[in-house]
């Protein structure tokens, strides 16, 4: 597997098929389905699906998509705690890339997101010369909201995408 970044709390990496456990908690999360959307993952057999038609496609066709993020700290231990992902997506609706993030409820509130998004944006954009990154965000996702502008990102303006009318942000290197 390969690390894409870390952080002084967190290893950046490519996700694998082991990951499918971890992808079917994360995307049923209440959060994630309110915030993001249903993917209809609900077995390992979906979770496997969904990483390959997803994240692992994008790695190779882009070079760049969604990662895991996990905690450093379990490295002495050799366990390894998936707490979330972070990455860049490449939507046809979009002419850029875009930032996508979510993290288990237990991890929220105490930095890691900010942590991820931070480190992997700042990876990618100098990895593959990226002058702008966009982000998609719920109208109603206050922490989305917030954290994307501590980032830098400003507000461009919204956009129907999935069948819902989503604020669409932009991150200029």
């Amino acid at each position: 597997m390969k690390q894409i970044c870390q952080t002084s709390r967190l290893i950046i990496r490519e996700f694998t098929r082991n990951d499918a456990k971890f992808i079917v908690r994360l995307l049923n999360e209440k959060s994630f389905i309110e915030n993001i959307t249903d993917k209809q993952v609900r077995t390992i057999a979906d979770a496997e699906n969904y990483l390959a038609t997803g994240p692992m496609a994008n790695y190779k066709d882009y070079g760049f998509g969604l990662h895991a993020v996990v905690l450093k700290s379990d490295e002495i231990s050799n366990k390894e705690t998936l707490i979330g992902m972070c990455g860049l997506l490449k939507r046809p609706e979009l002419a850029y890339p875009d930032l996508g993030y979510a993290f288990l409820p237990e991890y929220c509130g105490k930095g890691y997101a900010f942590e991820a998004v931070d480190a992997t944006l700042r990876n990618e954009v100098t990895r593959h010369s990226l002058a702008k990154v966009l982000a998609v965000t719920s109208l109603t996702n206050q922490s989305s909201i917030n954290l994307l502008k501590k980032i830098s990102f400003s507000f461009k303006g919204s956009m129907e995408i999935y069948g819902e009318t989503s604020n669409v942000y932009e991150y200029s290197a």
